[in-house]
């Protein structure tokens, strides 16, 4: 129901309109009435109705003065205007205030119901409208990181971007970058990883670097766009930064992770900066991985402007460590789709599919290295582009298959750390799900939450409380009688008793003081 508010000086005529129309019919509720304009304004802040009938004619404020203050003050109140008079003035004024409706006294409680359906349809649309919008605008926030990311690596590869889809996307992030000098941070983790460390590092990252506009993962690559501040900050704060985050991330996961970190320039010209931060990686040949690289250490060294093929070995890698045979044929149909069409020399396409299959190798478990070792003869062997594909994806199909029967005992192995975190701090009554992802070093919670549901078959928080009350419980029958908020301390609901015995009841089926109580056949 939409709330209405009646104005009229004439009594006989505010009393007569109230008991005559059928206001729940219309779709609305009479909240007041009022005699004056004054008056209206005064039950307008009171009551915030959402229709206004008024007469135009009164002492004091009339309808017209009533409806331009409320068109500033409360612009979304609707207006139907009662007046005796035939003047069009009167009529042109109301509509200027965007009143549509225009009574002629005497009306009946037909017209007034009329006027009313038409508003109350354009109050329903207009609130549709708004669901929509504030829905649109929900789900825009949720996905928002995603775009950026996703505009950060389509900028950086794609040639035809330019100053247009610049502005286009600056608007819709709403953050200025067009004008902005940046600089490209590219972070490779050069050991064995598992994917929720890029997750870590970004966080770790995002904590530490500060002025962070953009970033991405790319393959094994965690990719910073950071805006440069030569007045604010000197050239060295940036990079003492970087290697700040880098030794954070060593001190807690002890992996080995090179950094490049490319010169200062335009947003425009970002496609140039991470040719350069690709070159930077690239010369860890030469200094050794866990480097930190700038543009200095490859002084006099020529950006290639060339295209190479990315057969994208660490995407490949990421795949069949993750157990997904599907996903691995498809990105190997995918890489070797590209070998086929740039028709390179044969020792060349070799060379890529030989160093394709090293990964792989890599990845081999002790015991099997040796038979998939063999292999790269065999494979050097094979005389067409399609044997090799042949071979090298029933060799990832293998690899895949010993990674997804190992993954399920990782997985076990996590949860199982979880476990042991709940029973050493269950009296912690802020325990959550994020102090636990705090606790195992900067590990996503979501991610953290999905795995644990997946082995236990029960969500984080149920099994916290079902543990606490299973301990309370044990103490009971151990201690005979204790007070409520003891046991309301001791088991992690922050001393609040209440609390604690709905939640005893919900799992026991009885109360803290039922449960103390000798049980008698």
């Amino acid at each position: 129901m939409y709330k209405l508010l009646l104005v009229d000086d004439e009594r006989l005529i505010l009393e007569g309109i109230s008991q005559v129309v059928d206001w729940g019919k219309a779709g609305t509720e009479l909240v007041g009435t009022a005699r004056n304009g004054i008056e209206a304004l005064d039950k307008i802040a009171a009551l915030n109705p959402d229709i206004v009938i008024t007469d135009i004619s009164m002492p004091g404020l009339d309808g017209l003065e009533l409806v331009k203050r409320c068109s500033v003050s409360y612009p979304q109140l609707k207006f139907v205007m009662l007046t005796g008079y035939k003047d069009f003035d009167y009529a042109c004024t109301a509509m200027l205030h965007g009143v549509k409706h225009y009574l002629l006294k005497p009306c009946n409680e037909n017209q007034i119901h009329d006027a009313l359906a038409e508003l109350v349809q354009e109050l329903e649309e207009r609130s549709s409208k708004e669901q929509f919008v504030s829905g649109m605008k929900e789900r825009f926030a949720k996905v928002l990181p995603h775009v950026k990311e996703q505009f950060l690596k389509e900028w950086i590869s794609n040639k035809t971007y330019g100053s247009r889809d610049l502005e286009y996307y600056q608007d819709l992030f709403g953050m200025e970058l067009n004008d902005k000098t940046v600089r490209l941070v590219l972070f490779r983790l050069e050991d064995s990883y598992e994917y929720e460390h890029l997750f870590a590092l970004q966080n770790i990252g995002q904590d530490i670097l500060g002025e962070i506009l953009l970033s991405a993962t790319i393959s094994s690559y965690l990719l910073f766009l950071v805006e440069h501040k030569p007045d604010a900050e000197g050239e060295d704060t940036l990079l003492n930064r970087i290697q700040e985050a880098r030794e954070v991330f060593c001190r807690f996961y002890n992996i080995t992770v090179t950094v490049a970190v490319s010169d200062a320039d335009q947003m425009i010209h970002s496609r140039k900066l991470y040719r350069q931060t690709l070159q930077c990686m690239n010369h860890r040949f030469y200094l050794d991985e866990g480097s930190l690289i700038t543009g200095s250490d490859i002084e006099g060294a020529e950006l290639s402007e060339g295209q190479e093929i990315e057969l994208d070995e660490d995407l490949i890698c990421q795949l069949i460590k993750a157990g997904d045979k599907s996903a691995v044929e498809t990105e190997l149909e995918r890489l070797f789709g590209i070998l086929s069409a740039q028709r390179l020399d044969i020792s060349v396409t070799r060379s890529y599919v030989l160093q394709l299959y090293s990964a792989m190798i890599r990845l081999c478990l002790p015991e099997e290295r040796a038979a998939f070792t063999s292999g790269m003869a065999e494979l050097a062997g094979l005389r067409t582009l399609c044997a090799l594909k042949e071979y090298v994806k029933a060799a990832a199909g293998r690899l895949s298959g010993m990674y997804d029967r190992h993954f399920v005992s990782r997985q076990s192995s996590i949860v199982e750390k979880m476990k042991r975190i709940i029973e050493e701090d269950y009296g912690n009554a802020e325990l959550s799900l994020g102090t636990v992802a705090a606790g195992m070093l900067y590990m996503n919670p979501d991610y953290l939450g999905k795995i644990f549901k997946k082995i236990t078959g029960e969500k984080f928080s149920n099994y916290v409380t079902n543990y606490r009350i299973s301990r309370a419980s044990e103490h009971i029958l151990r201690s005979g009688d204790v007070k409520v908020f003891e046991l309301a301390e001791m088991f992690g609901f922050g001393g609040n008793a209440q609390y604690f015995s709905q939640v005893f009841k919900k799992v026991t089926g009885k109360t803290p003081t039922d449960f103390m109580r000798p049980q008698t056949d």
